[in-house]
């Protein structure tokens, strides 16, 4: 597919999807986001796709969040901007992310505010430079997050540190963010997409069904009980026994030799 204002790149079973609006600090456009939408459709469509990372270009920032110069200059009726929120080709984008089934990973280059939070938060694994800094802001524009912010990072940190944040918009720094659970590493910025790249190698000798499996029952598992997770727990594993994987899996364990995992 082609793209405008999004690089996509395959290399090594690793999609590279770069957000490509530098001079905007990689600001949230109506095109942007059907882009994201996009790439997360060949994403899941292609085989020979096993992960993905998400990341800026240049060394300024992941994403600015929402592009307000878009956004004031638009005339719209509430009505007509509350339908505009719910079509899939607009502000869908963070759940197209976070529907992937094969793990996503972004690597948070800078300012990752509003909306480009909400990008990382939708990501299954966030790995910052030490120049990344992180909020939800809207408040501080007479908004609120309307992209998962307010539901996925409780989830993440805790519903009091949350709040703290989304209420203040406060923006914090990559420390900080690794302190709370917000980001799982934190590397020097000329190091960061060799970490990500170090990350999505481990994961990728997994196998595929394997980690949507894992993946599926941890996010589903967390909007349930306890019991109905573990349930939902078992009845993946016992799926996964009747593929072809899971008998590599021993059997090359066995042979002291690396499996060859065929997705089925």
């Amino acid at each position: 597919m082609s793209y405008e204002v999004l690089n996509f790149e395959v290399k090594d079973s690793v999609a590279y999807v770069t957000m490509n609006r530098p001079e905007a600090m990689n600001a949230l456009n109506r095109k942007m986001t059907e882009e994201i939408i996009e790439a997360c459709e060949e994403i899941s469509a292609r085989d020979d796709i096993r992960a993905a990372i998400i990341t800026g270009a240049g060394s300024k920032a992941f994403s600015a969040g929402l592009d307000l110069k878009e956004r004031a200059a638009e005339e719209v009726s509430i009505v007509a901007r509350r339908q505009a929120r719910h079509a899939p080709k607009i502000t869908a984008h963070h759940q197209a992310i976070a529907s992937v089934k094969k793990p996503v990973i972004a690597a948070v280059n800078g300012y990752a505010v509003g909306g480009g939070l909400e990008i990382a938060l939708a990501c299954d694994i966030r790995i910052g430079s030490t120049q990344a800094r992180l909020g939800l802001t809207e408040v501080r524009r007479g908004m609120i997050p309307g992209a998962g912010g307010t539901q996925r990072l409780p989830r993440i940190i805790g519903r009091a540190l949350a709040l703290e944040m989304v209420l203040t918009g406060r923006v914090i720094d990559a420390d900080e963010a690794l302190k709370i659970g917000l980001l799982s590493r934190v590397v020097e910025p000329e190091n960061l997409i060799s970490a990500a790249e170090s990350v999505a190698r481990e994961v990728l000798q997994g196998a595929p069904l394997a980690l949507q499996f894992v993946k599926e029952a941890v996010n589903r598992g967390m909007e349930m009980s306890l019991e109905n997770g573990i349930k939902l727990e078992v009845d993946l594993s016992t799926m996964l026994r009747t593929t072809e994987d899971c008998s590599e899996g021993p059997k090359a364990f066995a042979e002291k030799r690396k499996p060859v995992w065929k997705g089925r």
